[in-house]
Formats: structure tokens, sequence, C-alpha cells
């Protein structure tokens, strides 16, 4: 027997049906923006993200520290980042595999993160909040908070920091 799919026949099917998986996947879209300080000394920020939902555990998605330090000192400064570090941060094991990254440089930063991969939960609809926290050595600490209702299919937010964080922002899509 020899079947033959023709144009119409996938879209009798529908184009779902003849998709892979990951094309269906939840993909949050982050921008947060690392503002240029004029200070004597600058050192880059440690900065935590994480997912919240009423009821369910606060989900760590992205730790940026000094990886590098020697005998794993970078993770000595983490409690600096407060509010992350009592939520869920003192819990955890580092390098978490998926979530733990070096610091970065003032700019925008870009980051893509797919649900059910690294640190990225695949989330049930309801309502989020997602958490940036910064804290840099001879500086400030600074939160952000987006909330969000993710109804299955998209959602947006936006926030602006005033020193340590510049603009926030994520999509969220299937």
């Amino acid at each position: 027997m020899q079947i033959r799919l023709t144009g119409f026949t996938a879209t009798a099917f529908g184009a779902g049906a003849l998709a892979a998986g990951p094309a269906a996947a939840q993909t949050l879209d982050l921008t947060v923006t690392i503002p240029k300080l004029s200070v004597a000394e600058y050192h880059r920020p440690y900065v935590a993200m994480w997912l919240e939902k009423e009821g369910v555990a606060p989900r760590t998605i992205q730790i940026w520290y000094d990886v590098d330090k020697k005998g794993g000192e970078g993770t000595k400064w983490l409690r600096d980042v407060r509010q992350w570090w009592r939520t869920s941060g003192r819990s955890m094991s580092f390098p978490a595999d998926g979530v733990s990254g070096a610091t970065r440089a003032p700019g925008p930063q870009k980051l893509r993160l797919v649900g059910g991969r690294g640190g990225m939960p695949v989330l049930s609809p309801g309502n989020y909040t997602l958490i940036v926290e910064a804290a840099r050595e001879v500086g400030g600490r600074e939160l952000v908070r987006l909330p969000f209702a993710w109804n299955g299919n998209s959602a947006t937010a936006a926030g602006k920091g005033s020193t340590e964080l510049g603009g926030v922002s994520l999509t969220l899509k299937r």
C-alpha cells in the first residue's frame, strides 16, 4: 500500500498534526538590561531570575555569578542577592545545571528559554510573577517584578529598574 500526502491532505490534517513537538513548546524571550555605571570601582552584578505562582514553589530560571572563581569562591557572594537567596537560593547546589551562568557586561542581555529545558519549567495557565534581582559588590541591589497572566498562548510584561537594573521585558509564547 502506498500513501501519498498532497497539499490538500496536509491542510485537512492541520499543520499542527504534522509538526514535531518542539514547535508547540513554550518559549520565553527575556531581555535584561544592565546599565553602564560611572563609578570608581565597577563590578559586574550578580543577577538572579525566578518565577513565582501562588501555591507553587518558586523556580529559579537563571543565576549569573562569578562561576570561574577558584574553589567555588563566587558562590560565597550569592547570599547578597538577598530576596532570591531567601526564596530558593540557599537550598540549591552550584553550579546548577542549565541555570548558572557567568556575570554579564553592561548592555541588553537577551535570553531564550524553552519550557522543560534547563531551569525553565513548563507553565500551566495562571498568574505569575517574574522577579529579577541584581546585587553588585561595592554597589547596590535592586529588584524588578513583572507580573503576567499566562493563558497558554502568549503573555508579555515589561518593567524598569532605577540603578542596578535597566529595562526588563518578557514575551512568552507557545
